[in-house]
């Protein structure tokens, strides 16, 4: 998995499946211990798991503090103006003109295809 896939999303909740996926590791390689091929490959999925899974929920935690920050420098009323419905307004304006009042179309698979095959 890309690291940007890894770091989009929700990241506390991403670091929960990691560490429940590195303890399930870890209760294999008890599991196989008797088999030493086995269990180093399990202790070592399980390491990957959970170190990744630490990895990210302190990431979550930092990026939870400068969201924090950053919302504590901001005025009060630079927020309700954002907030506000005429701003709403003008951001959906600004994105139509910019892209478009319709999305594009999928490419097909044929459209694709021909895509590669030309570059």
């Amino acid at each position: 998995m890309a690291l940007r896939g890894l770091l989009s999303g929700d990241p506390s909740r991403n670091s929960k499946l990691y560490l429940a996926i590195g303890a399930v590791s870890l209760v294999k390689a008890i599991a196989v211990r008797n088999d030493r091929e086995r269990f180093r490959r399990e202790l070592v999925d399980a390491g990957l798991f959970i170190g990744v899974g630490l990895a990210l929920r302190q990431y979550s935690q930092l990026r939870d503090e400068k969201r924090a920050e950053i919302e504590e420098t901001v005025p009060d009323w630079a927020i309700q103006m954002a907030t506000s419905e005429p701003a709403r307004r003008g951001v959906r304006n600004l994105a139509r003109q910019q892209f478009g009042s319709e999305p594009e179309p999928e490419p097909t698979l044929r459209d694709r295809a021909r895509h590669v095959l030309s570059s």
